[in-house]
């Protein structure tokens, strides 16, 4: 009986805690994607600068929002094409971890035409979605798209920033 009644006080101290310890949880995460768009906008200044004077946002929210689209356009590539787009992008790998999950993209494949115009309004709103995460205006994608066709068209050619146009549309 005394047992049960010290395993009661113990769980009740335990509960009480967790308020607590919810916020710190979340600040961790926080302070763990700041860190990494610090360093992907560190591991790509020329992209992240360009972005970032266009969105009129940080460094590191721009190296968030640039993988972000990446990221979408890597579930949309066969993993060839993407490497293309990839080896013109430096610090590609951090950039896609500084970027917000973006959730489900994408149907089956034998969907349809239908499927695939629903799937592509959904990944670009799932790119709004990762914006909004990172502090930014959802309708600055729009404004994000042709910078990053812009510059993987000047380092790695004319038909690999025409890839990456064709599956952010």
């Amino acid at each position: 009986m005394i047992a049960g009644r010290r395993l009661g006080i113990v769980w009740v101290a335990l509960v009480g805690m967790l308020p607590l310890a919810a916020p710190a949880f979340a600040q961790d995460a926080k302070t763990e994607a700041s860190a990494a768009a610090t360093a992907a906008a560190k591991a790509s200044p020329e992209l992240a600068s360009a972005l970032s004077k266009e969105l009129g946002s940080t460094p590191a929210q721009a190296a968030g929002a640039a993988g972000s689209l990446f990221s979408l356009a890597k579930s949309r590539l066969k993993a060839d094409e993407f490497s293309q787009i990839a080896k013109a992008v430096p610090g590609m790998d951090s950039l896609l971890s500084a970027a917000p999950a973006l959730g489900a993209t994408g149907t089956s494949g034998a969907a349809g035409a239908l499927s695939s115009v629903a799937g592509q309004a959904a990944g670009l709103a799932s790119a709004a979605s990762a914006f909004s995460k990172l502090g930014l205006k959802p309708d600055m994608v729009a404004k994000a798209v042709p910078v990053l066709t812009q510059f993987v068209s000047k380092s790695g050619g004319a038909q690999v920033g025409n890839l990456l146009g064709s599956v952010l549309k």
